[in-house]
């Protein structure tokens, strides 16, 4: 029933495809200098769907289309400003405008109300922080240095940065949680885990992948791994999706260990956060758990070998900024995995940008 909902990986993929020979058309169609500035002028819509995600625009709208002044009178804004910020949305296709030439919300729009199944607002609001805003500035700098921008600019870790601005944090947990709600139905969808009894979420949250996983798997049983202050906040999560009674929640950390006897252990955007040093410990420490045999199930962008526009290729840049990591090809994943004791078996696209890694304990 799931699956249903989920258009097939090759399709997918095809629309892709299909996008970057059209787009490539869009940049051929104009002088090359006029097709740059658009490109250039990515950023500040960027930053004005930021705006929008901060005022609460769609949040004020989902009773119905307004008037810019009853919109501003709602958000608490300028009633000129916002209408000319209005104007340049709908016209990049955000939100729509009326015959009657109030504001309404239209689909893409619609992905910025906070209470939407799948909300962008946390990630917009992130995007255009300031301080993120701030830390790609530098990208010059670490593309110079290969280090990473937050490391260099604050003086401390970036997960150690990020845990010191409340503010930020929050903003930076609610995109997280949007990115995570974004690919759960297409993971399920991709992967068949009835196979395993004993599944391990390893940093797995609050549980919200762990708790689809079993959803879709009623005979398993699951732990849940992280550290303890992230798991203490686990019982709602697991509560409200109805698994509780079939998750052992355990507190750690990765670096040190990793419970053992599970018949799979999964890993959602974990790695990608590491450069390959510490990428390679967290494996092992996952292998030194694992019987023989056992599966290790990476949820992670792959960056293709192709020359077109994917959106991880992008990312890549972000986990550049952040801690000196990256996203991967399947090659270095692959060289991953045997440098910590497992084989690569095989990458399973679904229709969203992650991909399942798959490989066995050797």
């Amino acid at each position: 029933m799931t699956s249903a909902k989920v258009p097939p990986a090759r399709l997918v993929r095809a629309v892709e495809r299909a996008r970057h020979h059209l787009r490539r058309l869009w940049l051929r169609s104009v002088p090359p200098e006029a097709a740059m500035l658009e490109l250039l002028l990515g950023a500040w819509l960027a930053q004005g769907i930021t705006a929008a995600a901060q005022l609460g625009v769609a949040d004020a709208l989902s009773g119905g289309p307004l008037r810019a002044d009853e919109l501003a009178r709602r958000v608490g804004a300028d009633a000129d400003a916002l209408d000319r910020l209005m104007r340049a949305l709908v016209g990049e296709g955000v939100f729509r405008r009326t015959r009657d030439g109030r504001y309404a919300l239209n689909p893409l729009g619609d992905t910025l109300r906070t209470d939407a199944a799948v909300s962008m607002a946390g990630m917009a609001k992130f995007v255009g922080a300031p301080q993120h805003r701030e830390h790609w500035s530098h990208l010059t700098d670490a593309v110079r240095t290969g280090e990473s921008a937050i490391r260099t600019l604050r003086g401390m870790e970036p997960f150690d940065y990020i845990a010191s601005q409340p503010e930020l944090g929050t903003i930076f947990n609610d995109a997280m949680t949007s990115m995570s709600e974004l690919a759960i139905t297409p993971l399920i969808a991709a992967y068949d885990f009835t196979r395993f009894g004993t599944i391990a979420d390893v940093g797995g949250g609050h549980g919200r992948l762990l708790s689809a996983i079993l959803e879709s798997a009623p005979q398993a049983k699951g732990v849940l791994y992280d550290l303890p202050n992230v798991v203490e906040g686990a019982h709602e999560m697991l509560t409200r999706h109805g698994v509780a009674d079939r998750v052992q929640v355990i507190p750690g950390s990765f670096f040190d260990e990793v419970p053992d006897g599970a018949d799979l252990y999964v890993m959602k955007n974990i790695i990608h956060d590491w450069a390959d040093a510490p990428a390679a410990e967290i494996l092992r420490n996952v292998r030194a758990a694992a019987r023989t045999g056992a599966t290790l199930l990476l949820v992670e962008g792959v960056i293709p070998d192709h020359d077109r526009a994917f959106p991880l290729k992008w990312v890549d840049i972000e986990m550049l900024i952040g801690n000196a990591a990256r996203e991967r090809t399947e090659a270095q994943y692959r060289k991953l995995y045997t440098e910590a004791g497992f084989r690569l078996t095989r990458v399973v696209p679904t229709a969203c940008p992650y991909s399942l890694i798959e490989g066995v304990a050797i």
